[in-house]
């Protein structure tokens, strides 16, 4: 027996229409962004005089208004219902949110949707500061004692002929679209069919890899098998509610795929780190300061971008910081024993189960539900280590076994070795 009647799936499929309407008039990282010649007027200055963003005002009434509409749609209880019931929660958290821009009140707002660094991960009695904290310290003493710098040091152009190369062999005539402009939020960003390059950022060896890893393999690949659900393209949408599973899982890929460098691992931790700082008073400057101080062999606008991250949305002065960029490493740490998880129980088949769109880890049961209903289809895109399954499984099955050992003992044994 299936189990919804027409008539209630016709219910469900207005309420995620509905819905989908509602977020996307909420576009978060864009309502948020920085115009390209604020930093450069933050550089001329000679990083003395702190930044004047200006937002566009975004109207929150149409999106609560859908969500209202949505609501009388969800009446059941099943986890098809939970799920879109939650997304409706987060929409309007979210409204709430980029109502807040530029006040204090968008810290406690992006704390609710986000979490922040002091949010307990994984097994609850630790924070993600704990973790980029340990990450940092580990990571500081291996770039002291070896040599670290990438081989290769590329530019833009040279990323995009090399993503140009590749990108048609995995999406074939849907391939996203490579673009070198200025006006871009960090060295990279992406869309739904676009990776955009910053003109005169540089870039490493493993930066090709990472981004299609992460943005091309993961974020776009989500999008369209997202976009492809008959009914349930809101599977398409990017929103807070499913950002933490979403950017864990782009860096899993770009940890599985061997891309993801010290440098890079320590960057993602010194944002955390940045985040608590700025939640307990630093200002922009003396963010700016410390990425300056953390990366001492990269731009000087490098440091801008890191810090405008933090800043962008909140309040400049500090007290107030933007948190997303805190819920890399838990992300990661939560896709990753997920991941373990699936392997010891032996269902390899909730793996591909991730990427028939944007969810979040809490949502796979729901997914579980429309899948075995024939209400949404496989993924048709996903990264090769996920597609063959085979290197994933061992290393999974492998690590889960190493969790076990004791690693204070293994230490103990060979303390005079590294003493």
């Amino acid at each position: 027996m299936a189990a919804f009647s027409a008539a209630e799936l016709l219910k469900l499929k207005k309420a995620a229409s509905l819905l989908l309407e509602a977020e996307d008039r909420l576009p978060v990282l864009k309502s948020l962004s920085w115009d390209r010649s604020i930093g450069d007027a933050f550089l001329k200055s000679g990083c003395a005089t702190p930044p004047r963003p200006t937002y566009p005002k975004i109207d929150p009434n149409p999106s609560r208004e859908r969500v209202a509409a949505a609501r009388a749609f969800i009446s059941g209880s099943s986890p098809v219902h939970r799920w879109l019931a939650r997304f409706a929660d987060v929409t309007e958290d979210t409204a709430s949110l980029l109502s807040a821009i530029g006040t204090r009140d968008f810290y406690a707002r992006s704390s609710g949707l986000y979490g922040s660094p002091a949010t307990p991960i994984a097994d609850g009695k630790r924070t993600a500061l704990d973790l980029a904290k340990r990450l940092d310290e580990l990571l500081a003493d291996f770039e002291i004692g070896a040599r670290l710098e990438p081989p290769e040091i590329l530019s833009a152009a040279e990323i995009k002929r090399r993503l140009d190369e590749t990108l048609p062999a995995h999406f074939g005539n849907a391939a996203p679209r490579v673009d070198v402009t200025r006006n871009v939020s960090g060295k990279a960003a992406a869309g739904r069919d676009y990776i955009k390059l910053r003109e005169d950022a540089m870039f490493s060896d493993l930066d090709v890899t990472q981004l299609l890893q992460h943005e091309a393999f993961v974020h776009i690949a989500t999008g369209k098998n997202g976009l492809a659900q008959d009914g349930f393209a809101i599977l398409a949408e990017s929103y807070p509610g499913n950002a933490k599973t979403q950017e864990g899982l782009a860096v899993f890929a770009e940890f599985i795929s061997g891309a993801l460098d010290p440098r890079r691992f320590r960057r993602l931790a010194d944002r955390v780190i940045a985040i608590d700082m700025a939640s307990n008073g630093s200002d922009f400057i003396e963010i700016f300061n410390f990425f300056r101080e953390r990366n001492k062999s990269d731009a000087p606008f490098e440091a801008f971008e890191s810090a405008r991250r933090v800043f962008r949305g909140g309040v400049l002065e500090g007290g107030a910081p933007f948190t997303k960029d805190s819920i890399y490493l838990g992300g990661l740490l939560e896709v990753h024993n997920f991941l373990r998880a699936a392997v010891k129980s032996g269902d390899a088949d909730l793996i591909h189960l991730l990427f028939v769109g944007k969810i979040d880890l809490v949502d796979l049961e729901a997914m579980k539900m429309l899948r075995d209903e024939g209400l949404i289809s496989a993924p048709r895109f996903m990264p090769p280590w996920a597609t063959d399954l085979r290197y994933l499984l061992s290393y999974l099955a492998y690590s889960t076994f190493l969790n076990e050992i004791s690693l204070k003992d293994v230490v103990a044994k060979y303390e005079p070795l590294f003493g």
